[in-house]
């Protein structure tokens, strides 16, 4: 099995750098066979042309804002044929949303097999004049969205079918119980 676990982000935006830093913390570790971990930042062509390389399965790795307390981890299953039905904005080479790549990969004849985001809820995205480096909340969530990619792979890997809302309850849970502030 082959699976692309891609990091995307901006560096100088704050908390949108999550992607970028988990990808950081899986690439400090040794990788399964069959499994790339790469931080594509805000690379959307690369990402898209490396979506196309016929993974069995990819996870993107992103904040993800849905209005949930920040550091708040997501393991989402998108639907792919509904973000084919929005279609009406090119993909911006100096920006990355996962959308636009996913339609950019569509109109260039691929699609992709058995798609996760790992997402997290951001506290501080942008400012006017730029942020680098995570809040403490999403620096505390880089840990167990490492392990939320780990069990992921582990499943993907050995062929069972990912409990995902069981994922994700565990590792919130976690993140909720007090131990970060």
């Amino acid at each position: 099995m082959r699976i692309l676990v891609a990091g995307v982000g901006n560096i100088f935006f704050g908390d949108d750098a999550f992607g970028c830093e988990v990808a950081s913390a899986l690439l400090a570790r040794p990788q399964r066979e069959g499994v790339r971990v790469a931080d594509f930042g805000i690379r959307s062509y690369d990402l898209a042309y490396a979506m196309m390389e016929d993974y069995d399965a990819t996870i993107l790795i992103d904040a993800s804002p849905r209005g949930e307390k920040a550091g708040t981890l997501y393991l989402i299953e998108p639907q792919i044929k509904k973000l084919d039905e929005s279609a009406d904005e090119v993909v911006n080479a100096h920006s990355m949303n996962p959308v636009r790549v996913l339609q950019l990969m569509h109109s260039l004849g691929g699609q992709p097999r058995n798609l996760f985001v790992v997402g997290c809820e951001p506290e501080v995205v942008e400012s006017a004049d730029g942020r680098i480096g995570l809040s403490t909340r999403m620096q505390a969530a880089i840990a167990p969205a490492v392990d939320m990619i780990d069990q992921l792979v582990t499943d993907l890997i050995e062929g069972r079918s990912p409990a995902i809302s069981e994922m994700q309850n565990n590792y919130n849970q976690t993140l909720q119980s007090g131990e970060v502030r």
